[in-house]
């Protein structure tokens, strides 16, 4: 089981991946992992159908859950009969994916307060406290991130991975890093993230490093991002190329475009957001992007795939 790639496990391998060997099954697919974000609280694209069962059908192998509150466990879309603590454990049924889940590093320097969808909530800050109870809940990975006017720095992403990795030990991958400014314009476009935080994140206990997918936030080149993850390679980490821009709502070509130079920038996972319509990437996007980055038999097997496999 081991030395089985992502692309090829079945749903019932992936549910018994233990970290190592989650992050052995990434880096053996060479770059063809797909990460979808959702978000938990907006009504659902199809209405009774979660927007990351559908993500899951465009494709995806690992589905993101963003604005989850695991003190009020809810993901809208979900059978109205289930256990809340019990959720990402049917969600995890339902789709035969791998689950993760957004943690907030909210810096109290850059802490703001809006009535915005995005606002905080206590089920949503990377403590340790959240982390424990979202492994126990069936979360296989923790993204620490933030989401817009959140006030979340790198230096509060690497302290709160500290005080995680500590808490769960070995139970989980870690991911930090920022999509977008996330409410700190000193962090914003070309300086969102450098080597020195990288580096840090990597002694913290972070396994992949989150940027910004080339193309999406100001400045992030093909040579920008390039750089930033031979860095995260060699301090040990994998690194997730990401867009957070909203252009996951783009047309096809833009989003191929992307994931290409994404691919050519050394990206092991790709994500694709959450806004494309409000909740989710337009589903076609998340197709295209798999596509381009693996070809049709591994997204047509992914896709194919019964979960009772």
């Amino acid at each position: 089981m081991t030395s089985k790639r992502l692309l090829d496990c079945s749903a019932s391998e992936l549910a018994a991946l233990t970290k190592p060997q989650l992050l052995h099954a990434i880096r053996a697919s060479e770059g063809r992992v797909m990460v979808s974000e959702t978000i938990a609280i907006t009504p659902p694209l199809l209405a009774n159908i979660t927007n990351a069962e559908l993500a899951a059908s465009q494709g995806a192998d690992i589905l993101l859950i963003n604005m989850f509150d695991c003190q009020q466990p809810l993901i809208q879309g979900m059978p109205g009969d289930i256990d809340p603590a019990q959720t990402l454990h049917v969600l995890q049924q339902l789709t035969g994916r791998v689950i993760g889940v957004n943690l907030e590093a909210v810096d109290p320097r850059f802490a703001t307060e809006h009535d915005e969808l995005w606002k905080m909530k206590p089920g949503r800050a990377a403590t340790p406290e959240n982390a424990r109870k979202l492994v126990q809940m069936g979360a296989k990975i923790l993204v620490l991130t933030g989401n817009p006017n959140n006030g979340v720095s790198n230096m509060a992403l690497a302290q709160s991975a500290g005080k995680i990795r500590s808490a769960i030990g070995d139970e989980a991958v870690i991911i930090s890093g920022k999509m977008h400014g996330a409410g700190v314009v000193q962090e914003s476009g070309t300086a969102i993230i450098n080597e020195s935080d990288l580096h840090e994140f990597a002694r913290q206990g972070v396994d992949i490093a989150l940027i910004p997918a080339p193309g999406t936030v100001p400045g992030m080149s093909i040579e920008a991002a390039s750089s930033l993850i031979r860095c995260a390679h060699s301090a040990g980490m994998m690194a997730m190329t990401a867009i957070g821009t909203s252009q996951e709502g783009a047309d096809r070509d833009t989003v191929r475009q992307i994931a290409l130079m994404s691919k050519m920038a050394g990206a092991d996972l790709h994500h694709i957001g959450d806004t494309g319509y409000m909740g989710i990437a337009l589903p076609e996007n998340i197709f295209a992007y798999g596509i381009a980055i693996r070809g049709v038999r591994h997204t047509y097997s992914r896709i194919a795939r019964s979960v009772n496999r």
